[in-house]
């Protein structure tokens, strides 16, 4: 198979592609081909497979993103706590509404009667009347009476229930960490293996993504997956305490109407730009492609949708995981951005969503970078930056031109892989405007961001190093190198 040269791995599109590695992706010529295709993001499952597994993923990303020169982030996602039921005596059970059914801690297999659910957390949160779902919600249960071990249920509506099926519990906050023994030796693991992202799942409240950050530190930045419906009711101070926020739409579909998830999905990409922060919208975007080698149409308008919405990125998932298509579909994924981005209805709703820029001269200096982009028809703004937050402030402007992150440091490269517009670079550090501008120019012109005669927006902070001090704004022309 022949690679792309290093040069061409400028992607063609703002937003971002995120694509989940399985037993299907896992050799250096797939990993290879999956980034040739479009991916921006590696997302580890930690659900499936074991931690070697996902190490031996990441020395060929890390491989790949040196023999390519382009920064490569990897996302380390923990399963969180699986509630279930526990098995049946005699094989898969019938249901019919209006059936009585009893749920209880104790394991004996179940029956027509009964099951096993040995989740205490459980029956300490349930009131009467609240609903159960089971295996996605295809079989709905309504509390009748419960106790500390026990619920007695009545059927209202599923056909069969077999062993092990998932259980979900909407409307009701569960007494449980999002982080379970297991997900805790899986994060010790991934951030010895050097993971750029965590994406922690079942989180409820505030309190959950604290606990998180004070395990992680400072060694990865942390992503909240909105999966539950009490997230969406602490959802500013969920990103706000967060890095990025992903919507994962297969739990907040089953916890919540189907229909209201298109509107809550607008909200929480609307809310995360407003603060500055990555959202990725994932699952079942291209579900078809798992066995299919082109999408449906209805899969086609999802990612459009998702795009229109201005998020950072979409994701896929068993797609890429164990589907037979899976380079077709991060290719199919890259050509929907594409058209979408080039489509003037999209520049218009971009443009008509500015979010205010906050009193700083930070906002002040990004939201004047974008206006005068667009006035001088210039090639590219231009970020210097540590941390990251300057190239967050000019993704939250969703600007029409790329946006040329140079960065000194790689993790703050490979964490900004995920934002809307970025084209990350590592440099050495710079000691005047003068030298900035120059290395601008030079690897812009490298990396066929601009032409010679064309111009760059260059935004830094003054002096040099200091983290979030934007303070600046030159012009630049590009010269023929």
């Amino acid at each position: 198979m022949k690679h792309k040269a290093a040069g061409e791995h400028r992607r063609q599109r703002s937003t971002k592609i995120v694509a989940t590695l399985g037993p299907g992706t896992s050799s250096p010529e797939r990993i290879r081909a999956l980034f040739d295709a479009g991916v921006d993001v590696f997302r580890l499952n930690f659900s499936h497979g074991k931690q070697e597994d996902h190490g031996k993923r990441l020395a060929i990303i890390r491989e790949i993103e040196h023999e390519t020169g382009r920064p490569i982030a990897a996302l380390a996602d923990l399963q969180g706590p699986k509630l279930r039921i526990g098995t049946f005596a005699n094989g898969p059970i019938a249901l019919t509404p209006g059936m009585p059914f009893r749920l209880d801690l104790d394991p004996t297999p179940g029956d027509t009667r009964r099951a096993p659910l040995l989740h205490p957390e459980i029956f300490a949160a349930l009131v009467p009347g609240a609903d159960l779902l089971l295996n996605d919600g295809r079989a709905r249960l309504k509390v009748v009476r419960h106790g500390a071990d026990f619920a007695d249920t009545e059927v209202v509506s599923g056909t069969e229930l077999s062993d092990r099926k998932g259980v979900n519990v909407p409307g009701v906050v569960l007494p449980l960490s999002p982080l379970t023994p297991k997900d805790r030796d899986d994060l010790r693991y991934a951030l010895e293996i050097g993971v750029d992202w965590v994406a922690l799942s079942f989180v409820q409240r505030p309190e959950d993504i604290a606990e998180a950050r004070r395990l992680i530190a400072s060694r990865a930045a942390l992503m909240a997956k909105l999966e539950k419906p009490s997230a969406i009711q602490h959802l500013e101070e969920i990103i706000e305490m967060s890095d990025a926020v992903m919507v994962a739409r297969g739990d907040l579909g089953v916890e919540m109407p189907a229909e209201d998830v298109p509107s809550i999905q607008k909200r929480i990409v609307r809310e995360a730009r407003l603060a500055g922060k990555p959202v990725v919208v994932a699952t079942q975007m291209l579900e078809s492609m798992i066995s299919a080698p082109t999408p449906t149409r209805a899969e086609a308008s999802d990612v459009a949708t998702a795009v229109y919405d201005g998020t950072d990125a979409v994701m896929l998932s068993a797609e890429t995981a164990t589907g037979a298509y899976p380079i077709e579909a991060v290719s199919m994924m890259d050509r929907i951005c594409r058209r979408v981005e080039h489509d003037p209805s999209y520049r218009l709703v971009m443009d008509a969503q500015h979010p205010a820029p906050q009193r700083t001269s930070a906002d002040a200096i990004t939201a004047a970078a974008r206006q005068v982009a667009s006035t001088i028809s210039a090639a590219a703004i231009v970020t210097y930056t540590t941390s990251g937050s300057t190239a967050l402030r000019a993704a939250r402007e969703r600007p029409e031109v790329p946006i040329l992150c140079l960065t000194s440091e790689m993790g703050t490269a490979r964490r900004l892989a995920v934002s809307y517009g970025v084209h990350c670079v590592t440099t050495g550090d710079v000691s005047s405007f003068a030298e900035m501008a120059q290395k601008a120019c030079r690897i812009a012109f490298k990396d066929g961001i601009a032409a010679a005669g064309q111009r760059l927006v260059i935004t830094a902070g003054i002096p040099f190093g200091t983290p979030g001090n934007t303070n600046s704004l030159r012009i630049a022309w590009v010269e023929a190198q």
